[in-house]
């Protein structure tokens, strides 16, 4: 991918956030290709829990977030959309504080379906989270 179509894609995206709940957690995307999407979010007492580690919901609403919009950018929106149907998570490590990061990457991208994984990593490179997700393809008009 080009360096100016993928300033244009993140442009796009990360001005798409505002007013939404990707702008409350301070969702950023960071990187893309043909293949995948990244995006930061920074762990802060808006994403804990009570025991003042990152949230199990934060980590689902960047990598479904992630999925989503890996989807999106991947289809022709005047024809098609996706619609997120199902989303499997796996918290592996605490996260008191920091950054982390979400990379999406697709395992099936189908004409009618599009399914992905989503990690989510610290600052180091640890996986904090592992999360599939599912998106069904729906022809515009029909959502």
């Amino acid at each position: 991918m080009e360096e100016s179509r993928k300033k244009e894609i993140l442009d796009h995206l990360n001005k798409a956030s505002k007013n939404t709940l990707g702008e409350t957690l301070e969702i950023t995307y960071t990187d893309v290709s043909d293949d995948y999407l990244s995006a930061t979010m920074p762990v802060n007492s808006r994403v804990h829990q009570p025991y003042g580690i990152m949230h199990g919901g934060a980590s689902c609403v960047l990598a479904e977030t992630l999925g989503s919009c890996l989807s999106l950018i991947n289809l022709d929106t005047t024809k098609s959309v996706p619609v997120g149907t199902n989303i499997n998570s796996n918290h592996l490590r605490a996260k008191r504080d920091g950054v982390v990061t979400g990379t999406a990457t697709f395992i099936r991208k189908g004409n009618t379906m599009h399914v992905s994984q989503i990690e989510i990593r610290d600052e180091k490179g640890n996986l904090i989270n592992h999360t599939t997700m599912t998106n069904n393809i729906v022809p515009v008009g029909k959502v």
